[in-house]
């Protein structure tokens, strides 16, 4: 399976690259008034108006930065957009080493934990934190 790596502060997150439809940076978003807080506006993907969503506020992170990545992706019939800081990488990770996240709670957007030497990457289900 592979993992797009994407950072939001100083953690690092990843969707499955199966969900992802485009990455792009600096695109034009267009606001949407009265929104709730985590919808960042609209965005025109070759003539597709997409709702971009702050993924910081749906994952309760203080961040400060301001995200400039998109990172596009396709749930179920919908297509959706993510900000982020910065995507990293594309990693081909063995479904075996994926710690499952044990606890059904609040948490059920977790799919996973990709445990490295040197850095932790948390797998996240976009379908389920929507």
């Amino acid at each position: 399976m592979q993992v797009v790596v994407f950072k939001l502060k100083d953690e690092e997150f990843g969707v499955e690259t199966s969900k992802v439809q485009n990455i792009g940076d600096n695109m034009s978003i267009t606001r949407v008034p009265k929104s709730p807080a985590f919808i960042k506006g609209l965005v025109n993907l070759r003539g597709n108006v997409i709702t971009l969503l702050d993924i910081n506020l749906l994952l309760g992170i203080d961040n400060d930065n301001e995200s400039t990545n998109t990172i596009i992706l396709k749930l179920e019939e919908e297509e959706i957009g993510i900000t982020v800081d910065e995507v990293k990488e594309v990693l081909e990770v063995d479904e075996n080493v994926i710690e499952r996240n044990s606890v059904e709670d609040e948490n059920s957007y977790i799919k996973g934990i990709l445990n490295f030497k040197d850095r932790i990457v948390t797998l996240i289900d976009v379908a389920e934190l929507l």
